[in-house]
C-alpha cells in the first residue's frame, strides 16, 4: 500500500505542475492586448499575502499571464517567414510620453527663400548625353567625375597666369573650397536651427555672436593649454569672462549632466525599473567596525564603574610640571636635596 501511495502522490505532484488554462476572478480583468497589458481590480487576499506572500504573488502573476495569453490565442493569426504569429490590434491604453511630441522640422535658408519665391525644385535625370563624348554620362556620382576627366584631359592656360601652374591642381582647390564652404553653411543652418547665437567651440561672424560670447569663446581657447591658460598672457584691456561656463574651465570641476539624452525612451525606462528593483542599502563596513568597537569599549568602562575620558584632559604632569626638577631653596634657608637631579640652564632671579 505504501508503495501504490507514494507511486500516487507522485502523479499528483505531475498533475500540480500543469494547471488548467481557464482562470477564474471574482471581478473581470480589463485586458488591452494591442500592448500587451492587463489590469486586475480585484483585491488582495491579505490572509494569503501574510501567511505566503512568494507563492501567492507567483500564483497571482501566473493566473492574469494565463488570461493574456487567452486573449492572444482569440487573434487571427498569419504566417512570415515559416512562423505563425498574430495579429495584435490597436492599442486602446494611452501611454504618457517621456519628451514633448517633436515639432516640424524648421526650413533652412534656401528653402525658406525658394519658398518666399516660390521657386520649386525640379527633378534631374540620371543620366544625360554629352556630344563631346558622344554618350551618354551619369548627371551626378563618381562615374560623372570619370567622364569629366576623360573629356577635360588638357587645360587652356590663361595670358595673365604663370605658365607652370598646374590647372588641374587649382580646379580641384577650388573644388575644395566649395566643399568647405558648404560644409559651413551647414553648419549654420543647424546652430540657426537649434537656436544657438554662437557654439562654444567657435565663432561663426559678428552677426552670430555678442561680446560676452566673444569673451567666453576666447577663456574656452587660451584654457585649451596644459596649464588651463595660467601662463598665458593677457591682451590689453582684456577681461575674464563670468556667467555659464567659467565652472567648466576650473580642473576636477564637474558639471551636472541632463537629464536629456539620445537614448530611446523605452530603454530609458527599462534602465530606470532596474535601478529601482535592483537597488541594495550601502554598507560602510569599516564604519561599522568602528561603532562596535566604541560600544564594546563604553560598556567596559560602564562595568568598571570608569567615566569615560573626556577629549583632551591631561593625566599627571605634562611639559610644564616641576615636579622634574628639584625645588630652589629660599634665601640662604636650606639646601639642595642631596640626590636628587640639578636643575640645568641659567638660574632665574
Amino acid at each position: 500500500m505504501d508503495v501504490v501511495k507514494a507511486v500516487l502522490e507522485k502523479h499528483q505532484k505531475e498533475l500540480d505542475k500543469y494547471k488548467p488554462i481557464s482562470v477564474e476572478k471574482h471581478l473581470e480583468c480589463r485586458l488591452d492586448v494591442g500592448t500587451l497589458l492587463i489590469t486586475d481590480p480585484n483585491d488582495f487576499d491579505d490572509r494569503q499575502l501574510k501567511e505566503n506572500r512568494e507563492e501567492y504573488l507567483a500564483a497571482l502573476t501566473r493566473d492574469n499571464t494565463q488570461l493574456l495569453v487567452n486573449a492572444i490565442w482569440e487573434l487571427s493569426t498569419e504566417r512570415v517567414d515559416e512562423s505563425i504569429v498574430a495579429k495584435l490590434p490597436e492599442p486602446t491604453t494611452i501611454l504618457p510620453r517621456l519628451r514633448k511630441v517633436p515639432g516640424p522640422r524648421p526650413l533652412t535658408k534656401w528653402e525658406k527663400f525658394a519658398k518666399e519665391k516660390g521657386i520649386v525644385k525640379k527633378k534631374k535625370d540620371k543620366k544625360t548625353y554629352d556630344e563631346t563624348l558622344d554618350k551618354w554620362v551619369p548627371t551626378y556620382g563618381f562615374k560623372r567625375a570619370e567622364a569629366e576627366k576623360e573629356k577635360e584631359w588638357v587645360m587652356e592656360v590663361p595670358q595673365n597666369v604663370d605658365p607652370n601652374t598646374d590647372m588641374f591642381q587649382k580646379k580641384m582647390d577650388l573644388r575644395n573650397e566649395k566643399v568647405a564652404k558648404n560644409e559651413i553653411q551647414r553648419m549654420k543652418n543647424i546652430v540657426r536651427a537649434r537656436k544657438i547665437d554662437m557654439p562654444r567651440s567657435g565663432y561663426l561672424g559678428p552677426e552670430a555672436a555678442s561680446s560676452n560670447q566673444l569673451l567666453t569663446a576666447l577663456t574656452v581657447a587660451k584654457s585649451s593649454t596644459a596649464s588651463v591658460g595660467k601662463f598665458q598672457d593677457k591682451l590689453p584691456k582684456e577681461k575674464e569672462a563670468r556667467g555659464l561656463g567659467i565652472k567648466e574651465l576650473i580642473p576636477g570641476a564637474k558639471r551636472k549632466a541632463s537629464h536629456i539624452t539620445d537614448q530611446p525612451e523605452k530603454e530609458a525606462n527599462l534602465d530606470l525599473i532596474k535601478s529601482v528593483l535592483n537597488k541594495k542599502p550601502k554598507l560602510d563596513v569599516e564604519k561599522a567596525i568602528s561603532m562596535q568597537k566604541r560600544d564594546d569599549r563604553l560598556a567596559r568602562e560602564a562595568e568598571a564603574g570608569q567615566q569615560p575620558a573626556k577629549k583632551g584632559s591631561k593625566k599627571g604632569g605634562g611639559k610644564g610640571s616641576r615636579k622634574a626638577v628639584g625645588k630652589k631653596p629660599k634665601g640662604n634657608r636650606g639646601q639642595r636635596a642631596p640626590g636628587k637631579k640639578l636643575q640645568t640652564g641659567r638660574k632665574r632671579r
